[in-house]
């Protein structure tokens, strides 16, 4: 009798097992929400940064801004002066010899690659950015991830189209193609997966692996801040063993001055010291990786996060990796004024093509460095070529 009554109860769990699994299948799932509103990370540091991000005349500028993250290794910056009818130039030396004279355009470190620049444009510039908007971008011209035929940020940049840019969220990507980021379905394991924390252990030179896994974590610091750190509490915070977060790559982006204003300058500064306060002898074990690679890597999944508008309470996941991912003909029409292109979701003929080794000949810039560029009206459609009006050398 016993024998018989535990065989029934196997059987009636093993039933109720697989009828959870096809509910779970096939039936319809609960919204994936995220509190993931408002920057709490509190910031163990004895002091803040000394103000020296103001880029001078923005405040009275009606052009947007043009957030440049520059190296040495960049280059001149010639090609960007050619943009200044355009743009309001502000052109950060990420590393330059410090100089406590300098009080405009320097970051308080390189740290975190083009994040430290932008963070630092955001905290110092904060009351004086223009309403019509800001772009930031990287401080090389010729980059394999820039989405042109050429891998020319100078024709990107002057075709683009802000006001349509920004008329749908108030922010954009500037690249419009599919490949590298997270946004197709076949691109990765999910970023909270056992098997994207398993491949960080085995693979700790991929930048991408490593970031990944690291991501879950980091993101639940910096949204739920010390309630997170004292009483471990990770749902609506920690992403989901199942849940991936799509973005584009690679963190250069159009935002509107009203959706910067959504977060306090507060939360800047909390985000800036996140990654300040992963560097140094007394790091915060909390705080950004050390490994720019990976604290830069984090971050550039953060941006759409945190200015595409979200209607009041949790963030729903799947709506803002739809925001996160509009189809490349879409977005070539919406961006470049590239319209009538032959399009799938991901991509489109002729506009970009993944590089091999993502790397771009060493003489890439000399054999096209002279090639025409210009500044594209408003409302004027381009060809699907690099002819527009208002053509001039750089």
């Amino acid at each position: 009798m016993l024998r018989r009554t535990r065989r029934s109860l196997l059987q009636l769990a093993l039933v109720c097992i697989v009828v959870y699994l096809v509910f779970s299948l096939v039936g319809p799932s609960a919204p994936k929400l995220y509190s993931w509103n408002t920057i709490r990370y509190q910031s163990t540091a004895a002091s803040l940064p000394e103000a020296r991000g103001l880029c001078l005349g923005l405040e009275n500028s009606s052009k947007p801004a043009l957030i440049v993250s520059h190296v040495a290794a960049d280059g001149d910056t010639a090609w960007l002066q050619r943009l200044s009818s355009k743009y309001h130039l502000c052109i950060y030396e990420v590393d330059a010899p410090d100089d406590p004279t300098v009080k405009h355009l320097r970051v308080p470190a390189n740290r975190g690659h083009e994040s430290i620049t932008y963070l630092t444009f955001l905290i110092d510039n904060y009351d004086s950015i223009s309403q019509a908007g800001a772009v930031f971008v990287h401080g090389n011209r010729f980059q394999w991830h820039n989405d042109d035929p050429l891998y020319d940020n100078a024709a990107s940049l002057a075709a683009l189209n802000i006001p349509s840019a920004l008329s749908t969220t108030g922010y954009h990507n500037l690249r419009c193609d599919w490949s590298v980021g997270t946004c197709p379905r076949d691109s990765g394991p999910p970023q909270g997966s056992l098997e994207t924390s398993f491949n960080s252990i085995l693979q700790p030179w991929s930048a991408r692996t490593v970031s990944d896994a690291a991501m879950p974590h980091a993101f639940a610091v910096l949204f739920g801040g010390d309630d997170y750190l004292r009483n471990g509490k990770s749902k609506g915070l920690k992403l989901g063993r199942s849940d991936t977060l799509r973005a584009q790559c690679c963190a250069q982006f159009v935002v509107s001055r009203d959706s910067i204003h959504r977060h306090s300058r507060e939360e800047y500064v909390a985000l800036r010291q996140w990654l300040l306060d992963g560097y140094g002898m007394s790091r915060n074990s909390n705080a950004a990786s050390r490994d720019d690679r990976i604290a830069g890597r984090v971050l550039s999944y953060l941006w759409h996060i945190l200015f595409v508008p979200q209607e009041d309470g949790p963030v729903d996941l799947d709506t803002l990796n739809k925001q996160a991912c509009p189809s490349a003909a879409d977005c070539y029409c919406k961006l470049y004024g590239k319209c009538d292109l032959n399009c799938n979701a991901r991509a489109c003929y002729g506009q970009y093509r993944l590089p091999p080794n993502m790397r771009l000949p060493d003489n890439w810039a000399e054999l096209h460095g002279n090639d025409l560029y210009v500044v594209q009206e408003p409302g004027v459609k381009a060809l699907h070529g690099r002819l527009y009006p208002k053509a001039f050398q750089p």
